[in-house]
């Protein structure tokens, strides 16, 4: 009897080590930019990283490495999932000018009011017009835009001509384009690098949406803060992408909750989540008795008229490329303003 219990005890013990390895069966990373402080980690990619994990009752496991630590610079990290160095990674899309320019009609300026409506767009015109052409290398999980994107100063800025002589970090090509045109010197720098470009004077502001601020001390290394009334001075547009060969590896039923917890709903979680931190972060400035300047809608007449030429030139630009830049903005202000408008989305 001894022995039998002896013996049971050891299959009783090799079969739940047999059960505990197989519970865990796909290891996933997650790469990103910004620090595990920040709004983006902390309320999006972390609870989509749990949620994927419960729901696959603990057989996706997923390690997320904030802040580049897996290598490259922020502009690489659509190529590491493509590569497959990483598994999973959240980018700024417009970190690679011009190679999907599709997604810029949701950066062009004083296109998207209500983010929430632009996210979910900017998921329905990615399957139809952009799912086989620009980002037919991945499995996309998620597109979604930011909160109004705006100016963060040492010096205040109400109008064009005081930006001039700035020199101004720039979060895409389209925003370059328009302090170039107000007569500011834009420079390109991936956001992570902000906080160190104003400490040392190597710029003078910058374009971020306030979520992002908070966890850059941005309020704490500027006193000015420019915002715009009704449709956003722009947005960026980003990509949360996975290794299609990953994908592919998965059995079917765990390929099942990558998709459950991905698309239009998750596009849309996300631009509103990321767009509700604007607040708090905005109430860091207050507190500090920042100087918040808003730019009212009658008082925008200017800045449109300095940003018309950016629209036709993105237009004439498209159509070197065989796109037709009109029609997409066509089609993106007719759902924002159609099916997507008051869209909601959860995790």
């Amino acid at each position: 009897m001894k022995t039998l219990k002896t013996l049971f005890a050891g299959t009783a013990c090799a079969l739940a080590m047999t059960q505990g390895a197989a519970a865990q069966e796909v290891q996933l990373n997650l790469h990103q930019m910004l620090p595990p402080q920040a709004a983006v980690p902390q309320e999006i990619l972390l609870p989509w990283i749990e949620k994927v994990e419960a729901d696959s009752d603990g057989r996706i496991k997923i390690d997320h490495y904030p802040s580049m630590q897996l290598g490259g610079v922020p502009p690489e990290l659509y190529d590491q999932a493509v590569d497959g160095l990483a598994d999973i990674i959240w980018t700024v899309v417009g970190y690679t000018p011009g190679r999907f320019p599709s997604t810029e009609v949701f950066e062009l300026p004083f296109m998207v009011e209500d983010p929430r409506a632009a996210s979910c767009a900017y998921w329905k015109m990615y399957e139809k017009d952009m799912a086989e052409t620009e980002f037919g290398d991945v499995k996309m999980l998620g597109t979604w835009v930011h909160g109004p994107g705006m100016f963060h100063t040492k010096n205040p800025v109400q109008t064009p001509e005081d930006l001039v002589g700035m020199k101004i970090r720039g979060g895409s090509r389209l925003v370059n384009q328009l302090l170039e045109a107000a007569g500011a010197e834009p420079v390109g720098m991936p956001v992570p690098a902000v906080s160190e470009g104003l400490s040392k004077g190597v710029i003078d502001g910058t374009t971020i949406p306030w979520e992002v601020t908070s966890a850059l001390k941005v309020p704490e290394l500027v006193s000015n803060h420019t915002e715009f009334e009704g449709p956003a001075l722009y947005t960026l547009t980003f990509v949360m992408a996975m290794n299609k060969d990953v994908y592919d590896s998965m059995p079917e039923d765990l390929q099942k909750v990558i998709d459950d917890n991905s698309g239009l709903n998750f596009s849309v979680f996300a631009g509103g989540t990321q767009t509700d931190a604007d607040a708090p972060a905005r109430q860091v400035a207050v507190d500090l008795g920042n100087n918040i300047i808003t730019v009212s809608e009658d008082e925008t007449g200017p800045w449109r008229d300095l940003v018309q030429p950016i629209y036709d030139g993105w237009i004439a630009d498209l159509e070197g490329k065989g796109l037709d830049g009109q029609a997409l903005i066509d089609e993106a202000k007719s759902l924002m303003e159609g099916e997507c408008k008051g869209a909601t989305g959860a995790l």
